[in-house]
């Protein structure tokens, strides 16, 4: 464990020269590309202020709400489609067309029904839907139908086999959808805010840098949605750990 880490470090530091040399070779005081010290330093000056806290606490809302709302009918939509094959035949061309539609063209749709200060809400959940949906369908593919028919054999409550059955068999692919998908979720919704641009947004705040020529509030900015993504991840990755352990009795996700 140790030496992956290490490893890790060593790849990080080994692009941070890179990013260095590169922004060192175009000049222009980091115009076109900012150093990492520049993007550290605005990042320092962004970081005691009320409106950068402020941003982060209102796009974070919407974003992790859309992400909740997914989730939650994803599980709906993906039982069901697994239950009845009408369900599935109905709703697979909408998880489709959602997954094969560019982020930018739902933003710009989504603007004519819905204020830009909701727009990451919408997003998040469209963009987050498809890939939970996916994953509950390939989770309850997944399981074991031997287990099933013993269950059925011996007349296994419904609730014993939901949770030494069904929620077993789901978890490993439901969890890894939910933890990509919190990804994407921060990816399409800043991305929204860029475009529909909400008040006191971090998508705001990346346009309005953007526009100023600020590359290092940009590169700042940017920083500061990588980590935030990882750190939801992470979060999302140990909650369901611990719902699994709660739901199922097993101390592996």
């Amino acid at each position: 464990m140790a030496s992956k880490y290490r490893e890790c470090l060593i790849a990080i530091v080994a692009w941070v020269i890179v990013w260095q040399i590169a922004a060192v070779t175009l000049g222009h005081g980091g115009l076109f590309l900012a150093t990492p010290l520049q993007t550290l330093r605005a990042l320092g000056l962004l970081l005691p202020t009320s409106a950068f806290w402020h941003r982060i606490a209102f796009s974070a809302l919407r974003i992790v709400a859309g992400f909740v709302l997914a989730v939650v009918g994803g599980l709906v939509l993906g039982a069901a489609g697994a239950r009845w094959h009408a369900v599935r035949v109905f709703v697979d061309p909408v998880m489709q067309l959602i997954r094969a539609m560019p982020v930018a063209s739902f933003v710009i749709l989504a603007l004519l029904w819905v204020s830009g200060s909701n727009l990451s809400v919408i997003v998040s959940f469209t963009h987050v839907l498809p890939v939970v949906y996916a994953g509950v369908l390939a989770g309850i593919a997944d399981t074991d139908p031997q287990l099933l028919e013993m269950a059925r054999v011996y007349r296994l409550p419904w609730m014993a086999r939901l949770r030494y059955i069904w929620l077993p068999g789901i978890f490993p692919s439901f969890s890894e959808s939910c933890i990509a998908a919190m990804g994407m979720c921060w990816k399409s919704g800043v991305s929204a805010e860029v475009i529909g641009l909400p008040d006191h947004s971090v998508g705001d705040a990346l346009y309005r840098a953007k526009i100023t020529l600020s590359t290092p509030d940009v590169f700042a900015w940017t920083l500061v949605i990588v980590l935030l993504s990882a750190l939801l991840s992470a979060v999302a990755a140990r909650l369901l750990r611990a719902a699994k352990v709660r739901l199922c009795g097993e101390v592996t996700a």
